[in-house]
């Protein structure tokens, strides 16, 4: 029957979705990093020096330096030649310049003021791997196949059957090893080199305590031993030079772990003499693969000929298969049955020559066609040159032997006696006479071939075979999984600003709620976002902060509108986050820059999430719903039409809409921070009993407010930074138009927490007195407030809420706002605020602050008489716990 096309066309959208995410996450790496390419060369001196001959070739253009045509610059010199003359235009070109100087360095200098242990991203976890998922993860060499096989793949096999869940990562990926160390609870670094990027991976691993380890298979670690091995004298000298050039490299990252695995007891000896005080031994082992080609192959049946096998993965077995050489070649000479295959690469001697038609050579097998060559000859032989270096190696080559039951010869190395009972289950061969003897008591004794054949593949099974590994050695080294106790809510929080980004309203309410929300019992982690900081490699950071886990990772600098709304990159962090965390509820904060794919993720996943409405993102284009002229659109009922018409040149308004509908109709609760707030929601198709309100708290006074200097200027403040929407260009016309100098204006720039200036004082032409100072934190909310006596916040949109509204109001600040919106619910017009209307216009904000500076007695002793009426954290703490609770509901 065929198949209907139709039935698939569902999957083969979400694959193709998929596909484009990969594709644009790899468009994030590439563009992320042209970006800093290009930051480097302009901020490099060379760049600096050009600048008068690009700016000639920039006129000659008709450009200017910036790009925009110099028909342009007339009209913008004559504005303002009217306000300022030829000063202003001097003054506002050299600040203008510089500005240009001190913006293009800031994301250069956002790991400024890290050094210190101190700092969240470089302080050891309080919390450890308390809220993690047991998972082990392994950085690897990946490119070695058959090293890989043993010692990466097989060993997640065997902690896969013990119950741990695994991740490999390839070393030379270390922005995904980065991430990846943030989520496990046991790491190992496999044949790992210790170069620079590495060995900020070792520092990490140690900063989360998680105590590393490094593995080896081979004794690359120690030069000298390394230099006895034979078969590197057989090598070029370019080639020689390149290996043991890296043994300093591998000792260095072996150290800097402090640990190791090892896959022998002579191995594990070595490592200890060089530094290592707790180093366990991991053999290597037969895996699934290994046993399920064995079983399909057919039986060797006997012939003519008694065919002896060696295998050579490289071109550095030339001297070990020397030590077998003289043996059999004398065996060869009294058996003319005896033949040789040689499987790889391997310098054979002329004087095989003689025996030209019995020997085979056989190259560029894949391991299936290896393991079928090797089955379908009778004698196997591992020969190995009595050094320390081979008394390191695996006995792989017996266990290889075993499992396709062929007899096998070994030098007599550390690895083979663990396993090998000479003249029992194999032969051992010292010199070239043991040699001789073995190849040919073999080849004229098939049924001693055949018992020696049968008693090693059992005693193989029975330590090697994969459950035999998992429950003893694997076991040994890393027990079960840990059972961890099960807090009473575990709670997965996301906004895109996290501590120490202390950013925004919404940030700092998340921050509140997480604090109290680990004081009621609840597990809390976090996932956020971090700048790109010079001495860290890309990828996630785990740090706590006040008993939360929080996971930060860098967001590309430039994401645009369809970046903001839906970021793969991060859909897929977070899906690792979640894995790691395994939370009853997802509580989502503010959402632009991580992307609506979380939420997706969440609904895949089954997960119950709850979306905190802190603005109009999910409804509107334009976040605060305020037009490119800076005035409040007024929609209540949003119309696609009219949104079309005020962002003519998107044309994804319809799929951002089907897109925002769907993660809203998804979320188990929508949480509004006021009435106002929620009744926009309302009228955009929420139903009632989906959407409630949980007032914001806010950080209460916690000494009394120090007493105004009588006589004083008035002193005014704002906390809004430069967004129009924020009124920022309407406040600056306001204060500039005031024609007396009485007041004083204290502008926050809070911008500064981010790392780059925003705010510039010679940017401003006011009379009175202006102070711009940086961000404060919540525990110099006192400090900032008894330095204002007036707030203003002339907010161009309908705010959600309004924190420093409700800041200000505790402490006896009188507050001058727009309204109607959640910002002036608390304020009640002439008593302890001024309540102005949302009509865009400096004059009215001017009015407003003339009328109270006509009348400064008002604010001698001022007491705010409506403090009772506000929320706080507690309260707010309270009624959230419920609510996620609530959401989590059978999870819990």
């Amino acid at each position: 029957m065929r198949e209907d096309p139709r039935e698939n066309l569902t999957e083969s959208y979400r694959s193709a979705a998929r596909l484009n995410g990969l594709r644009a996450e790899q468009l994030q790496k590439e563009n992320q990093q042209l970006l800093r390419q290009l930051s480097l060369i302009q901020t490099s001196l060379s760049w600096r020096v050009t600048v008068p001959l690009r700016a000639v070739r920039a006129l000659m253009l008709g450009k200017l330096l910036s790009g925009r045509p110099v028909r342009e610059l007339p009209g913008r010199l004559l504005r303002l030649w009217g306000r300022e003359g030829l000063s202003g235009i001097r003054k506002t070109v050299i600040h203008r310049f510089r500005r240009r100087q001190r913006l293009r360095g800031g994301p250069q200098t956002v790991g400024a003021g890290m050094e210190g242990v101190d700092h969240p991203y470089r302080a050891a976890p309080g919390c450890g791997t308390d809220a993690l998922r047991p998972k082990v993860l392994i950085i690897a060499e990946l490119s070695l196949r058959q090293c890989a096989k043993y010692r990466v793949w097989q060993k997640r096999d065997f902690l896969e059957a013990l119950g741990w869940p695994v991740q490999v990562v390839d070393w030379r990926d270390i922005a995904e090893a980065m991430s990846a160390l943030q989520l496990c609870t046991y790491v190992i670094f496999y044949r790992v080199p210790g170069f620079e990027d590495v060995m900020k991976l070792v520092g990490e691993a140690h900063r989360l305590g998680l105590a590393p380890r490094w593995e080896v298979d081979d004794l690359i670690f120690d030069e000298g031993e390394y230099r006895q091995n034979g078969n590197i004298d057989t090598l070029p000298a370019a080639e020689r030079d390149l290996l043991l050039s890296g043994v300093a490299l591998f000792r260095q990252c072996m150290l800097a772990c402090g640990r190791g695995i090892a896959s022998t007891q002579a191995l594990a000896d070595s490592m200890r003499e060089a530094g290592l005080t707790d180093v366990a031994v991991l053999e290597n082992a037969l895996d699934a693969e290994t046993l399920r080609i064995a079983a399909s192959l057919p039986v060797h049946e006997g012939s003519d000929r008694i065919w002896v096998s060696y295998g050579s993965g490289t071109n550095t077995h030339d001297a070990d298969f020397r030590q077998a050489e003289a043996g059999l070649l004398a065996a060869m000479a009294e058996e003319p049955r005896l033949c040789l295959r040689v499987i790889g690469q391997l310098q054979l001697s002329s004087a095989f020559s003689r025996f030209e038609n019995r020997v085979e050579r056989l190259t560029e097998l894949s391991y299936p066609d290896y393991l079928k060559a090797l089955s379908q000859t009778d004698i196997a032989i591992a020969p190995l040159e009595r050094t320390l270096f081979n008394d390191c190696k695996s006995n792989i080559k017996f266990l290889e032997a075993a499992v396709v039951r062929v007899a096998a010869i070994c030098s007599p190395c550390a690895a083979f006696l663990t396993v090998l009972r000479d003249g029992e289950n194999g032969l051992l061969a010292a010199d070239a006479e043991a040699w001789r003897n073995g190849f040919l008591a073999l080849a004229r004794d098939e049924g001693y071939r055949r018992r020696l054949a049968d008693a090693a593949y059992g005693d193989v099974m029975a330590r090697y075979a994969p459950e035999a590994m998992a429950q003893t050695q694997a076991r040994a080294l890393f027990g079960m999984p840990p059972c961890r106790e099960t807090p009473d809510l575990k709670i997965l929080m996301a906004n895109v600003y996290f501590a120490p980004r202390s950013f925004g309203g919404a940030t700092i309410v998340a921050e509140e709620m997480g604090c109290r929300l680990v004081r009621k019992g609840a597990q809390v982690s976090v996932l956020t976002s971090r700048p790109s900081v010079a001495d860290l490699p890309d990828g996630d950071i785990r740090y706590d902060v006040e008993g939360m886990t929080v996971f930060a990772s860098v967001l590309p600098d430039d994401q645009g509108r369809l970046g903001q709304l839906d970021n793969p990159a991060m859909a897929s962090r977070f899906s690792d986050v979640l894995e790691a965390c395994q939370p009853d509820v997802v509580h989502v904060h503010a959402a632009q820059g991580l992307g609506t794919g979380l939420l997706r993720v969440c609904q895949e996943r089954g997960i119950p999430y709850v979306l905190t409405l802190h603005d109009a993102w999910w409804l509107c284009e334009r976040q605060f719903m305020v037009r490119a002229d800076g005035r409040y659109c007024f929609q209540t009922t949003i119309d696609l039409a009219v949104c079309q018409a005020c962002v003519p040149g998107a044309r994804h308004l319809v799929d951002r809409a089907v897109v925002m509908r769907q993660a809203l109709a998804g979320a188990a609760l929508l949480i509004s921070p006021s009435q106002a707030h929620r009744a926009l929601y309302l009228a955009n198709g929420i139903a009632p009993e989906r959407i409630v309100v949980n007032r914001n708290g806010f950080r209460w006074p916690e000494r009394p407010r120090r007493a105004r200097i009588a006589g004083a200027p008035l002193r005014f403040g704002f906390v809004g930074g430069t967004e129009a929407v924020k009124g920022y260009g309407l406040l600056k016309e306001a204060m500039q138009s005031l024609s007396r100098s009485d007041w004083e204006l204290v502008l926050v720039d809070n911008k500064l927490n981010l790392g780059f200036q925003s705010i510039f004082p010679e940017d401003w032409s006011v009379r009175g007195r202006l102070r711009i100072v940086p961000a404060y934190t919540q525990s110099g909310l006192d400090d900032f407030y008894d330095q204002i006596d007036v707030l203003l916040f002339p907010s161009q949109w309908k705010e959600s809420y309004g924190l420093t509204v409700r800041e200000a109001l505790s402490r006896d600040v009188w507050v001058v706002t727009t309204s109607p919106g959640g910002q002036s619910e608390d304020v009640v017009d002439g008593v302890n605020g001024t309540c102005l209307p949302l009509d865009g216009k400096s004059q009215t904000l001017t009015a407003a602050v003339s009328a109270l500076l006509d009348a400064p007695e008002r604010f001698e002793n001022y007491v705010n008489p409506c403090k009772e009426q506000l929320a706080t954290y507690d309260m707010q703490a309270d009624e959230l716990y419920g609510f996620l609770k609530q959401a989590a509901g059978g999870r819990v």
